[in-house]
């Protein structure tokens, strides 16, 4: 299970770095809620990383509670299986 997890969360990192490029450069964006999707699915770890290191979906509290709250969730699922 913590393969998924980092396959999911390099996944959605390396995605909120593509959708600042393409917002920068005026061009096609990755839907939020592909964004959320990906990172309520696995891969919440690295959303909160890109959020951060990009400094994409900052400002929209709801991307801050949603992938805190699935990193919760994933950490518990670790711990316990």
């Amino acid at each position: 299970m913590i393969y998924l997890f980092l396959v999911l969360s390099i996944l959605t990192f390396l995605l909120f770095g593509f959708d600042k490029n393409a917002a920068r450069m005026n061009q096609w964006r990755i839907p939020e809620k592909v964004l959320l999707g990906l990172s309520i699915l696995g891969g919440a770890a690295g959303g909160l990383l890109g959020m951060q290191v990009f400094r994409h979906k900052t400002r929209k509290n709801y991307f801050w509670i949603i992938l805190i709250a699935a990193a919760c969730v994933h950490l518990f699922l670790v711990v316990t299986l």
